[in-house]
């Protein structure tokens, strides 16, 4: 009949585009009122740090260790100027150029740290949860073993042992990384190894499995593609941290030199005895920088982590004119 109108479950259903299948995307999509915001503020925050670590060269007036132009000496401790907006440090380094050079050695103990535990931890999940037996006993109680440990004490033990406690770029990076990878194998084996025990007793593996598929292909193909949808929250959460951890072991002496690389925790650490003297700029910006890559790196993970949660999910409105 003419004018009738088509029922909303006979329309078409548009079907995502592989951009808005994205995570962070497909998440900020579903996200309504304080979600978005959340997850919107945490989202910039991350992308301009990102992004002054990957344009640092750049970005910053002057390299990490540079401490003269044309001959002339940075003077030590000076206040905010024309030359130096941020002042300098008590070793004369221009504190902006360590601020920007150290968002760079951030990103690079969060990428290795975070490929590491996932790479490890959802293979390790994944062979436990679905072969089981004396090999699923063995790998629970080790991820059991390690998990209460502190990770700063493992980064701490793991840098002493792999660069004697004093680190270049990479071993400081490396002995960051590891350590954090250490402490969050557990997390990811635990959600990996619970999704694929309950996912090997469905239909489709069973299909599989009698169509005479083998055990690496139902695994990897059908089992791993399918127990996967936490890990976003996860890899957020421990990139802040790691973050936390790369600071941590540079404020107590054990990060990077400072010739061999820019790190905000070991200018916090230099910056101590200024405070006394109101020397306020040499520790502020790092200690700003550490706070503000942790804020939006776990905004980001508590924002979806609310989506994705049903029970914390809020209801989006209906449409205007379209039954709920």
């Amino acid at each position: 009949m003419a004018g009738t109108a088509t029922p909303v479950s006979a329309r078409p259903t548009i079907k995502p585009t592989l951009w808005q299948r994205l995570p962070l995307v497909s998440h900020l999509r579903q996200s309504i009122g304080l979600q978005r915001g959340m997850l919107v503020v945490g989202m910039v925050i991350t992308a301009v740090i990102v992004f002054a670590a990957i344009l640092a060269p750049v970005i910053a007036p002057y390299g990490f260790a540079e401490s003269r132009v044309d001959g002339v000496q940075f003077g030590r401790q000076q206040p905010p100027s024309a030359e130096h907006i941020w002042g300098t440090t008590v070793g004369g380094y221009d504190v902006f150029s360590r601020v920007i050079w150290g968002a760079q050695t951030a990103l690079l103990v969060v990428i290795i740290s975070v490929l590491l535990s996932i790479f490890a931890g959802v293979v390790l999940g994944l062979v436990s949860g679905y072969l089981g037996g004396w090999l699923d006993r063995i790998l629970v109680v080790i991820a059991d073993a390690i998990y209460p440990f502190p990770t700063l004490l493992i980064a701490i033990v793991v840098s002493i042992v792999l660069t004697g406690g004093e680190s270049s770029l990479w071993g400081g990076v490396l002995a960051a990384a590891v350590a954090v990878t250490v402490v969050f194998i557990p997390q990811y084996f635990r959600v990996i190894r619970s999704e694929v025990v309950r996912l090997k007793a469905e239909a489709f593996v069973e299909s599989a499995q009698v169509i005479g598929s083998s055990t690496a292909r139902i695994m990897f193909l059908h089992v791993l593609r399918n127990s996967t949808r936490t890990l976003p929250l996860i890899v957020t959460l421990n990139a802040s941290e790691a973050i936390l951890t790369l600071a941590g072991l540079g404020f107590l002496g054990f990060g990077i030199q400072p010739t061999a690389a820019a790190e905000w925790g070991y200018d916090l650490n230099r910056a101590l005895s200024d405070t006394a003297s109101g020397i306020w700029w040499t520790g502020v910006f790092p200690g700003i920088s550490i706070v503000l890559l942790g804020l939006g790196l776990t905004l980001v993970g508590e924002s979806i982590n609310d989506i994705a949660d049903p029970r914390l999910r809020t209801r989006k409105r209906p449409t205007k004119g379209v039954p709920a």
